[in-house]
């Protein structure tokens, strides 16, 4: 097994490496690549020293197995043919190829089996957003069919990459000190701040990032459900958090609900009140499932159930994801 990462000095090309670690992903080899700026880096893998290659137009993924690509959709777009061209299976990170109809899209926990159907030899990895979200409807959807979904997302700085991260920490060095802010990540300050803008607006005045909630988990379910979202960027370093109200075809109660979380495929249930005992981002970072609590009927709607979930947008939202459907791939010899 010959295992490549695309876009390794990236956050999610770290946490590649730091999930293929933790999981004892079996592999014979692990070959980084990387842009002109990264080539010649080196990274420390099970105790040996990789050296970043160049990616390039060339014969370097003849013999390698499975690829993780995290370089963005352009880069995405510009190498798929390279990459797949001696028969590599191509998990992609990036927004490329995520609503090709000859693409699967896939959350292992809510539709594994299509990854076996891949004409281009690529899978796409959905958006964060939409993996958190998906895992925890799926608990729901089997109880009966979710009609609609409004989501409201808490969307921490790390989902605009590391240099982000970075940017909120100097932000509020640099208000202690009576500076101004430096701003070049985000619309706005984001240290101390809400930003109501993921993406670029697109004509029906919602964000990219809210349409892709919207198309990505009809996409993934399988489904007709309507989604409505709003994204939020907030001054949170890591992990993503959201507020979710779905509509079902029948009233779920909240002891059904409880119930199903507590069975479902990589959540975690995280729910009573009486403790104070709900899922926050400051105590979830790095772990990997999505974790559920403040599970409440909607008193708006007597067939609607709201809750609020959380998890690490860099793991499960990116990472972890795909390697789960490389480990998926592996059991079933779907390779």
């Amino acid at each position: 097994m010959k295992v490549a990462i695309v876009g390794t000095s990236g956050a999610v090309g770290q946490e590649f490496l730091r999930v293929l670690e933790e999981r004892d992903f079996q592999m014979d080899e692990l070959v980084l690549f990387g842009s002109s700026r990264s080539a010649g880096k080196t990274y420390t893998f099970r105790g040996k020293t990789i050296t970043v290659k160049e990616l390039k137009h060339n014969d370097d993924f003849k013999g390698i197995d499975i690829v993780f690509a995290s370089a963005g959709a352009g880069t995405s777009k510009e190498y798929a043919e390279t990459m797949t061209k001696h028969g590599a299976v191509v998990i992609d990170n990036s927004s490329a190829f995520r609503m090709d109809q000859d693409v699967p899209l896939v959350v292992p926990e809510v539709n594994a089996v299509d990854a076996k159907n891949r004409p281009r030899n690529i899978i796409a990895n959905p958006n964060c957003t939409t993996i958190q979200m998906v895992v925890a409807l799926k608990a729901i959807e089997k109880l009966s069919h979710i009609k609609r979904v409004h989501v409201s997302t808490y969307q921490a700085a790390s989902g605009a990459g590391a240099t982000a991260m970075d940017e909120l920490v100097h932000q509020y060095e640099q208000l202690v000190k009576g500076e101004t802010p430096t701003v070049d990540k985000f619309a706005y300050q984001l240290a101390y701040n809400l930003i109501p803008q993921v993406d670029v607006f697109l004509e029906n005045g919602y964000t990219k990032e809210e349409m892709k909630m919207y198309y990505e988990t009809r996409k993934i379910m399988h489904s007709d459900v309507e989604v409505s979202a709003t994204c939020v960027r907030v001054p949170v370093m890591r992990a993503h958090s959201e507020s979710i109200w779905v509509e079902t075809e029948r009233p779920i109660s909240v002891e059904e609900a409880k119930a199903a979380f507590a069975e479902a495929d990589g959540v975690i249930l995280m729910d009573d009140p009486a403790s104070k005992t709900y899922p926050m981002p400051l105590f979830l970072t790095g772990k990997d499932p999505v974790y559920v609590g403040r599970i409440r009927k909607d008193l708006a709607n007597s067939n609607g159930l709201t809750f609020w979930t959380v998890s690490d947008q860099i793991k499960k939202g990116a990472a972890l994801n795909a390697v789960q459907i490389a480990e998926y791939l592996i059991r079933e010899n779907a390779l």
